[in-house]
This record gives structure tokens, sequence and C-alpha cells, in this order.
């Protein structure tokens, strides 16, 4: 198999969400608006668990992690798209696109694991109260988060890698607002089963394997609050957990709604729309779920701001 930047490839078109150009305004304000809250938002989670002492916890941390990988995440799309748009130009570069294959992955992964790390601190934290200080020290949680960037890191660089090899006889017109690996890889004129076995293998056993653990540790902790005799105390430890779990809802559902619409080869276009949802909505709404339904967030917020946060 050769490389495929032995067939010259120089440059791919993103065909964005619509090709119509009355609405390309309106997109181009739409996204602007989302990326800057998504930016802002996070920003503001992360400054305030930076700077009150009352959040630098487990929880708070792997947070604050969570609000910086969810910029990166909707800065390695949204950017491009919104130049594309401004410049009247559907190109970008074969090393551009490779590289955003690299960080969306890279970032995507890593939110995944995140969420799957989040979900064992509230498991330590509502099932072995006692232990959990013990359990979840600072060099643990760092770890934690370090095996997830490696992880993540070392999936992302080998589906990368493998997309270098691929040929491209023709001009590529990519239907989406990205570099989406998997209609890439479909476009490509060379053998492309061995990317397909990887991309399904890494998302079954990464993305599965981190599922697995979020809902096993919430069959733990939802078994641990019904023991719990009192109402007050089980509201009390579900609340800790409620906006983690809100978010784990909004992002693997949105997934599934992704791959559910990209099963027929007719639902190009929905799928594109679809998958605007947890690149764009989930990290714009994250902080907002996690403000909202939080008290320690929004008193930290509140002595940052100087004004209550409703």
């Amino acid at each position: 198999m050769e490389p495929g930047n032995d067939t010259q490839m120089s440059e791919f078109l993103l065909l964005g969400l619509s090709e119509e150009p009355e609405l390309q305004l309106l997109i181009f304000s739409l996204f602007l608006s989302m990326y800057l809250v998504t930016v802002f938002g996070n920003l503001i989670i992360i400054l305030a668990v930076s700077s009150d002492s009352h959040l630098h916890t487990p929880m708070y941390f792997f947070l604050a992690n969570l609000s910086f990988v969810d910029i990166c995440f909707t800065s390695t799309t949204i950017p491009k798209m919104l130049q594309n748009i401004q410049t009247h130009s559907k190109v970008i570069t074969y090393e551009g696109c490779i590289t955003q294959i690299y960080f969306f992955l890279f970032l995507a992964g890593l939110d995944n694991f995140l969420l799957a790390v989040m979900a064992y601190d509230r498991f330590v934290a509502i099932c072995h109260p006692l232990h959990y200080m013990v359990i979840m020290k600072p060099t643990y949680c760092v770890l934690l988060v370090l095996m997830s960037w490696m992880m993540s890191a070392l999936n992302s660089l080998l589906q990368s890698l493998m997309v270098l090899w691929l040929s491209f006889c023709r001009l590529v017109e990519i239907s989406h607002f990205f570099c989406e690996i998997n209609q890439v890889v479909q476009l490509a004129c060379s053998d492309k089963f061995l990317n397909n076995m990887v991309m399904h293998f890494a998302a079954g056993l990464l993305g599965g394997a981190s599922l697995a653990g979020i809902l096993y540790s919430y069959s733990k902790i939802v078994s641990s609050i019904h023991g719990i005799s009192s109402v007050q105390g089980k509201y009390k430890a579900f609340s800790t957990c409620a906006s983690h779990l809100s978010v784990v809802c909004l992002f693997y559902c949105t997934i599934l709604g992704v791959y559910l619409s990209s099963v027929s080869l007719q639902s190009s276009h929905s799928s594109t729309v679809a998958s605007v949802m947890y690149t764009v909505v989930t990290p714009m709404l994250n902080p907002f779920i996690y403000s909202l339904r939080n008290k320690d967030i929004k008193m930290a917020l509140k002595r940052i701001i100087g004004v209550p946060v409703m």
C-alpha cells in the first residue's frame, strides 16, 4: 500500500452544513456565538476551580480538566469552519485535515475517558465515603488524568498515521464542516479495510470500556443510594452526581444519534447536523449544567464576579 502523499493531493473541500448562500451569515453568527459561549463558560469553570480553595478536590480537578478539553475540542473544528465561511472558501489543506483528524480524535477520546474517571470518582465518594480521601489522593488523580491523555493520544496517533497511508486519486469533497475521519477514509481510492477495522475496534474497545465503567459505577451508586434510609440523605447523595450524569447522557446520546443517522448511506447531511450536538452543543452546555446544579460552583462564581448566580 503506497502512502497517500504520493498522489499529490494538496487540499480537500469541506462542504459544510449548507451550500445555500443566504444561510451562510446565519450559520456564521450562530456558530460564532456558540463558540464564544463555550470558551467563556468553560474558562469561568476553570477560573472558579483554580481560584477557590474550597474547590480543590478530586471532583473539581477532573471538572477543570474536562472544561479545558472542551475548549480545545471546539477550537479544533469551529474556527476553521468560521474562516471558510468568512473567506467564501471550502478548502482545507491535506496537512491541515490530518492535523484536524488527530486533534479531534485525541480530544473526543479524552472527553470520553474523563467522563469515565469522573464516574469512578463519584463511585468512590458515595460507595466508599470513609476511604475517599485515601483512595483519591492528588497523585492518583493526576495519574488517572495522565493515563487518559496517553491512551487517547496513542489512539489518535495510530488512526491519523493510518490515514496518511491512504491514496486519494480525485478531488475529495467531505460532506461535513470538519475532517471527520470516517468520511475521509471512505473517500480514499486505496484499500481501506484495515482503517475501517481499526476505527471500529478502537470505538468498541475504548468507547465501550469507558461506557461500561460508567454504567458499572452508577449501578453501584444507585444501589448505595437505595440503601440510605432518609430521603434527605438520598437527595444529598444523588445531587453530588446529578450534573455528571446529565453530561454523560448528553454526550453518549448525541454520539449514538450520530452513529444511527450515519448508518444509512443517504443520510450524510443528517449525520453532519447531528454531529453538531456533540462537537458544539455539548461542550457549550457543560458549564451551565455544572454551574446551575452545583451549589459549590455557584458560591465560587459569586465570589469571583460579585453577583449571585441563578
